[in-house]
């Protein structure tokens, strides 16, 4: 089977379709596309990733491509209007040419930038982002707070390294007042594609110490309106606008005013000017108190002297009632110290009158009681011989009797009579002792006493 087919080369292919739309694609376009990322060589040429976006999805996509000379003129004219290079993430009105090659394919070669669309695109997202907070009845909330008297503990978002966090610092550090703040840095992007995300988790940061804070501050250097489309953005500007915080902004030099600023509770130009404001409040309260304290001093510097006049006028009545008091008690004290002596004396004669009669009356009631007292004596000393005589002569006899009742019990006297004590063992025999033959016994008769040995024990009936 014979093969007519016709073979061609990939160059041919792509030189061919190279040439087919160089021939239809001659005059250049002004196209509007997101670039999604810049690609920036060191060469200086940049080849960006141009895309299209419906909902946040990609509908189109196409790689572009700026030459060294043509990105450095777009650059400086970008600069001087938007007042910041170009930068991914911004919606471009690009001056484009379809351009194809065999290596690289297809791609839109940009030959210009209108950089006032780009300040457009910047108006119309916050135009939209405040249609959509009014709408939502939350555009004021955050204005709604009641601010602090003294807003001391300062929660602050900025990058560490910020310009604008320098200045704040040392206008808020450096007041000759002596005010003193309590500051916390929670580190965050505060420009660019990341700013959105950087800012809200350090504001959901705060929110968890909320207690520790009365204020948040967001501060950073000067930029370009571009620099300050992130604060155009809807989730960040209701974070902002619902925080149980008051927010003061201070983001940098802008003559159009971003909606982050509008809805916060306070904004300032510059870090500079907030750190001023924050002084400022603390002199709002700080001077009324002077002035109260001096009013209270004046005032009690006249109360004082009232007081003090007052105080010696009673002083001198008081001296003057008290002598008087005084005068009239000493002529009472007097009087009554006179009445008293002469009572004094009335009753001392009078119990000395009483005492001479009791005495009287006991000396003749004492010498009637000693002759009672004697008779009484006499009666009873003639009549003690008679009552003690009979009673000891009774018993006299009866202690005689007992005398010679115990003589006669004496064992002297039975043995004397013939009588003698037998014993055993120092014990007298009697009839319940167990004795037997060989037992040595003792006889004491009234002169002698005889040991003997029991040959026989005989026993006797009743």
């Amino acid at each position: 089977m014979s093969d007519n087919r016709q073979i061609f080369t990939l160059k041919q292919v792509v030189s061919s379709i190279r040439k087919t739309i160089e021939e239809r694609y001659q005059q250049a376009y002004w196209v509007k596309a997101e670039m999604h990322k810049l690609n920036l060589y060191p060469s200086g040429h940049a080849f960006p990733e141009l895309v299209q976006k419906e909902n946040d999805k990609i509908e189109a996509q196409i790689n572009g491509s700026i030459w060294n000379h043509n990105f450095q003129r777009i650059n400086k004219k970008f600069i001087e209007v938007v007042k910041e290079p170009l930068k991914e993430g911004t919606t471009l009105l690009l001056q484009v040419k379809v351009t194809f090659h065999e290596t690289f394919g297809l791609s839109l070669q940009i030959l210009d930038i209108d950089p006032n669309y780009s300040l457009g695109e910047l108006q119309r997202e916050r135009e939209e982002t405040l249609k959509r907070l009014q709408k939502e009845g939350i555009i004021n909330l955050n204005q709604r707070l009641d601010f602090p008297l003294l807003p001391q503990r300062i929660a602050i978002i900025s990058a560490d390294t910020s310009k604008g966090l320098s200045d704040f610092m040392k206008v808020l550090n450096g007041n000759g007042w002596n005010y003193t703040f309590f500051t916390m840095l929670f580190h965050g992007y505060l420009q660019g594609d990341v700013a959105v995300p950087s800012i809200i988790k350090q504001l959901s940061l705060i929110e968890k110490v909320k207690d520790h804070f009365d204020i948040v501050v967001i501060v950073r250097g000067g930029g370009g309106e571009v620099g300050l489309s992130c604060y155009n953005n809807y989730d960040l500007c209701k974070a902002i606008a619902t925080f149980p915080l008051p927010v003061l902004t201070g983001i940098g030099h802008s003559t159009n005013m971003t909606v982050a600023e509008l809805v916060a509770f306070r904004n300032a130009i510059t870090p500079t000017e907030l750190a001023d404001f924050l002084l400022q409040t603390f002199h709002e309260f700080s001077v009324p108190v002077q002035e109260a304290k001096k009013a209270i001093v004046s005032y009690s510097n006249r109360l004082l002297e009232v007081n003090k006049q007052a105080f010696t006028s009673e002083t001198k009545h008081f001296k003057n009632s008290a002598q008087l008091y005084l005068n009239i008690s000493k002529n009472k004290l007097v009087s009554t110290s006179q009445e008293f002596k002469n009572e004094a004396k009335t009753l001392l004669n009078s119990r000395r009158e009483l005492i001479k009669s009791a005495q009287k009356e006991t000396i003749s009631q004492s010498k009637r009681f000693l002759k009672a007292e004697s008779e009484k004596i006499e009666t009873i000393i003639h009549d003690l011989p008679h009552k003690i005589v009979h009673p000891i002569d009774l018993q006299k006899r009866n202690l005689f009797e007992l005398e010679n009742m115990v003589r006669l019990l004496n064992p002297l006297s039975v043995l004397k009579r013939g009588y003698s004590i037998t014993t055993v063992d120092g014990k007298t025999i009697n009839g319940a002792m167990k004795l037997k033959a060989g037992s040595i016994i003792h006889t004491k008769t009234f002169d002698l006493e005889i040991e003997s040995e029991i040959n026989k024990i005989e026993e006797y009936g009743e």
